[in-house]
């Protein structure tokens, strides 16, 4: 769900506001793994609410994103994290702040951990995104399940995130291998792949390459094939198949340490209130607060999910990835 390359929008290049890590500092610096239109919004909001502050967005791949905490601990620049998938939150949850003074109450029941060490971010699915013109252009059948997209006359015809470096990826493979077993998943992808253009190393990729024509057929993400509709008014359809569609969720923290400093609060605050909320009305209205409405256009409502037990553990995620082989 995160950008290939490392982006950094600074809000107000203003100096002498405090170094960064000072109590009295209004120096802010935030790493994101949300996709470059939704930061873009989050800049214009920062900016708006603390013209005085001097925030700094930096957009991290989720990877890079998860092993720069890894590495840097709480001695990292970063203050606050938004948008980083749980299971990493969950591995770094010691360098985090203790967010039990935050009201919580908002969201579903089951959505916050007892630690109260990070909150929840967003959810989003994936859909097999097709372009029904250009099926029917083609002469071929809108597939109706997985094993439909085995038909041969889909070859070089559909595109796929890569799970070892996609999340988006590794969320459908954890689907199957929940829904069918492991050896019955990694056969059905070893049949798959012969009708691979390509496995993309990012889980816009299939959208993207959707929108360039190049496939007819994509596992991706809802969000983002909304966003193309919707935005670009390319003419895609989302399917989701009885398995349901897949999913994983993301969360936000304060780095342990920098919830002591003021202007941290108060950043993170209209972060889990405002910039949430305007990012779940404007761009991803999957259910994490109570009463969550969705009014996007062409968003699915009433999605089916997809079992995702275990999509978390490390362990097992690190032994699947090793079995995967493109």
């Amino acid at each position: 769900m995160g950008l290939a390359a490392t982006v950094v929008l600074a809000l107000i290049a203003s100096c002498g506001k405090g170094t960064p890590g000072n109590s009295g500092s209004t120096r802010i610096i935030i790493y994101t793994s949300t996709e470059d239109f939704r930061t873009e919004h989050m800049q214009g909001l920062l900016k708006e609410k603390f013209p005085g502050y001097d925030i700094v967005l930096e957009i991290l791949s989720t990877g890079n994103h998860a092993a720069k905490i890894k590495a840097e601990g709480t001695a990292t620049e970063a203050d606050i994290l938004l948008n980083l998938e749980t299971g990493y939150m969950e591995t770094l949850q010691d360098f985090f702040a203790d967010l039990s003074s935050f009201d919580t109450s908002p969201f579903l029941p089951g959505t916050v951990l007892p630690s109260k060490k990070f909150l929840p971010w967003d959810k989003s699915s994936g859909a097999i995104v097709i372009n029904r013109q250009k099926l029917a252009d083609l002469g071929l059948p809108v597939p109706g399940s997985y094993r439909d997209l085995l038909n041969p006359a889909y070859r070089g015809l559909i595109s796929m995130p890569n799970p070892k470096s996609s999340g988006t990826g590794y969320m459908f493979l954890v689907s199957l291998v929940n829904a069918w077993g492991e050896d019955a998943a990694f056969d059905y992808f070893d049949g798959l792949a012969e009708n691979i253009l390509q496995f993309t190393t990012s889980g816009s990729g299939p959208v993207n390459a959707l929108i360039q024509g190049e496939v007819v057929i994509g596992l991706g993400m809802t969000l983002t094939a909304t966003q193309a509709i919707n935005s670009r008014n390319i003419p895609l359809g989302m399917i989701f198949f009885k398995e349901g569609a897949p999913s994983i969720t993301t969360g936000m923290a304060i780095i342990k340490g920098k919830e002591t400093r003021p202007a941290v609060r108060e950043v993170f605050e209209f972060a889990m209130t405002t910039l949430l909320r305007e990012d779940k009305e404007l761009f991803c209205p999957e259910p994490i607060f109570k009463n969550q409405p969705n009014n996007i256009p062409n968003y699915p409502k009433d999605i089916p999910y997809a079992d995702m037990a275990g999509v978390y553990d490390q362990e097992r995620k690190a032994r699947l990835l090793e079995r995967w082989k493109y």
